[in-house]
């Protein structure tokens, strides 16, 4: 028989069950039957549901001769981590203000916004309107997003990115679901901070490369290098998106809805054609360990980690990572800057132009005047 592996997890700072098998339609189906309101989570990559004593009891009701649940690793309730955000510490959500989250998310939703913008917003006005649960929507005006500003965000530490993805929220939902004029422009937002983009050296990315010995392995970590890709337009290619004959591969819909051509060498499409023979793909070009089903994220993620302990490259390099390196090095080679925009899919030149300031090439030329003296 097989087997159900249910554990306990801190999932956006609450305790959920998290349940984990071998994929299963017919155990997807009395799941999904029995219990509206599970949904599966790429961060955990699993089937998560809510930690409570009657959904156990319900899951070995429904499931009992049809699959093995081990609970051997389930724990009790997870405390949250004092650098998470005190989401318990606000109030619960009232009728109206679930129904008003619900019709923002129905807009959201009707306007195709990306699944990651969506879960972003909707959690970021949950959070606002939890501190104001006491307050009917209605009543609600400048000063009071003010305040939560003040004595929710800034006291507790959060992030300026944090900071503004709730204003961008609040700000939307206010002009679109409730047609109120609230004007979250006058509030002070942080100021923007500008990073360097982490880049890698060529050695190091050819170590990181053939650092992996699996085959599918070391094509996603090449594609995304070679290609300049997100982690999530890798994960979205398929068959169909690889003109081998005329050495391009298509990026369909990734950031901003656009989509874009990107040029692949021989020597990778070879490899391309190696790594065909030998998985058999069906739909997506890198498939789990079940057919037709996409790689996750997280064991993506998983790939890189395990590639740099094998390099004992101690750098907390991401995946990203290589990307900003694609572009970097494309521009030590000497490509027009406007190229480099084009492959990487960005709207404006200025975001392109951050990597002129860490390519290293003319920079490493400058003679110190301390050398002259």
């Amino acid at each position: 028989m097989n087997r159900l592996q249910l554990k306990s997890v801190l999932y956006r700072e609450e305790t959920k069950y998290a349940l984990y098998f071998e994929r299963n339609p017919e155990i997807q189906v009395i799941l999904k039957d029995n219990f509206p309101q599970i949904h599966w989570s790429q961060s955990q990559n699993a089937w998560i549901l809510p930690f409570e004593s009657k959904i156990k009891s319900q899951l070995f009701q429904v499931l009992r001769g049809k699959i093995w649940i081990d609970y051997s690793q389930l724990q009790q309730k997870h405390e949250a981590k004092s650098v998470a955000k005190p989401f318990h510490s606000l109030p619960a959500l009232v009728e109206d203000q679930k129904a008003a989250i619900m019709r923002f998310k129905n807009y959201l939703n009707a306007n195709r916004y990306s699944e990651n913008t969506l879960t972003t917003y909707s959690d970021a006005l949950t959070i606002f309107l939890r501190f104001y649960a006491h307050k009917d929507i209605s009543d609600i005006t400048n000063l009071d997003v003010e305040s939560f500003n003040n004595e929710y965000i800034l006291k507790n530490k959060y992030s300026a990115s944090f900071q503004n993805q709730v204003v961008n929220a609040i700000k939307l939902f206010f002009r679109v679901v409730e047609k109120k004029s609230i004007s979250v422009e006058l509030l002070e937002r942080p100021r923007q901070e500008h990073r360097l983009p982490n880049v890698l050296s060529k050695e190091e990315v050819k170590t990181i490369l053939n650092a992996p010995k699996n085959l599918k392995h070391k094509m996603m970590l090449s594609l995304i290098y070679a290609c300049g890709l997100r982690r999530s337009e890798l994960l979205k290619l398929t068959l169909k998106d690889i003109y081998s004959d005329r050495n391009l591969i298509m990026v369909r819909q990734s950031k901003g809805k656009k989509d874009r051509i990107v040029p692949i060498g021989n020597k990778l499409i070879e490899s391309l054609r190696e790594y065909y023979l030998m998985y058999k793909p069906k739909t997506w070009l890198f498939e789990g360990q079940n057919s037709g089903e996409r790689y996750s994220e997280k064991s993506l993620q998983n790939v890189l980690k395990q590639s740099l302990a094998k390099c004992k490259i101690t750098k907390p390099v991401t995946l990203h990572w290589l990307r900003h390196s694609y572009a970097t090095h494309l521009l030590e080679a000497g490509t027009d800057l406007r190229y480099i925009q084009e492959l990487l899919g960005h709207n404006s030149s200025r975001t392109t132009e951050i990597y002129t300031h860490v390519s290293t090439k003319n920079i490493q030329n400058i003679i110190s005047p301390f050398d002259n003296l």
